[in-house]
């Protein structure tokens, strides 16, 4: 009697236990510049796209006019892929870059959840040249 019982526990904790894993998608508030980026899987890693910031609510036509490549400096920040290519999961994905609008340049980045409503962001020229933000989950 008690092994049915049993089985069905862990097939009940089986079946629970993805809803319990922290999930980076979603949207999430930058420590700086207000800056709002949604996380969204693409294929089997994740990406990020500046949904919102300081500089594109008081000019939503704001463009990247710091992008190390000039053909670029015309393109909007608004919906601005600037996170792409992490792998991994579910607490910490690696391997990624980091897309810096502020000076323009792009980083080796990781991401790690510390929490289901907080991530670090972490982006390295090349270590220990390294900076970590913590984003806050917005929704």
């Amino acid at each position: 009697m008690k092994l049915p019982i049993l089985a069905a526990a862990l097939a009940l904790s089986a079946v629970s236990a993805p809803a319990l894993a922290q999930d980076a998608t979603g949207l999430w508030l930058t420590q700086t510049n207000g800056g709002q980026v949604e996380i969204s899987r693409c294929g089997n890693s994740l990406c990020g796209k500046l949904v919102s910031s300081d500089h594109i609510k008081s000019d939503p036509t704001v463009k990247d006019a710091k992008n190390k490549d000039a053909s670029l400096r015309n393109r909007p920040l608004k919906n601005m892929q600037m996170l792409y290519d992490f792998t991994g999961g579910p607490t910490k994905w690696t391997g990624g870059k980091v897309y810096n609008a502020n000076d323009g340049g792009t980083y080796s980045g990781t991401i790690t959840m510390t929490s289901p409503n907080e991530l670090k962001l972490k982006g390295c020229i090349m270590a220990p040249l390294c900076k970590t933000e913590k984003w806050t989950r917005i929704k």
